[in-house]
């Protein structure tokens, strides 16, 4: 058989099974029209329940930005990433974060741009941006090689 033999047999098999499921119903409709309403009526009210059962009071939260305060001491940690090796992203600008290639090598590399998570920090200053306040923080890293270097991170980054 071809395809279009196939197929064309598979659609007259459907027809057929439709037109039975009609016959069927439109019978139960005519020998016992309490049962035939009664299904439809049960089928409403299903619908309806599902409907209208929605998912409670459940919200969804995501990262927090906590309130940073100006000269306190912080540490980095990843808001997005479960990896305990993740690194946070320091900048020389804010809002320049989103705006990086991250597949070149020199760029991974780069000179106190990776900070591990868990490196101490001091809040140097705030920058809004998009609307929300403190979105970026200036921090002057506290801890390591990179001691007294500052950069730019995502508020939500220092905890």
């Amino acid at each position: 058989m071809s395809n279009e033999e196939n197929a064309k047999e598979a659609l007259d098999s459907a027809k057929n099974i439709a037109n039975n499921l009609l016959s069927s119903v439109l019978s139960l409709k005519e020998k016992n029209p309490k049962v035939f309403f009664g299904a439809i009526g049960g089928v409403v009210v299903l619908l309806i329940l599902i409907m209208t059962s929605g998912g409670g009071s459940k919200s969804v939260s995501g990262p927090v930005i906590k309130n940073l305060a100006i000269g306190q001491r912080y540490v980095l940690k990843s808001a997005n990433a479960y990896d305990k090796d993740a690194t946070v992203r320091l900048v020389s600008v804010p809002g320049t974060i989103a705006a990086y290639d991250d597949t070149e090598e020199a760029d991974r590399n780069g000179a106190c741009q990776h900070m591990p998570q868990g490196t101490a920090v001091t809040v140097l200053e705030l920058q809004e941006a998009y609307g929300k306040k403190n979105t970026y923080a200036k921090v002057q890293i506290e801890d390591g090689e990179c001691k007294g270097n500052t950069g730019w991170a995502l508020s939500v980054d220092v905890q």
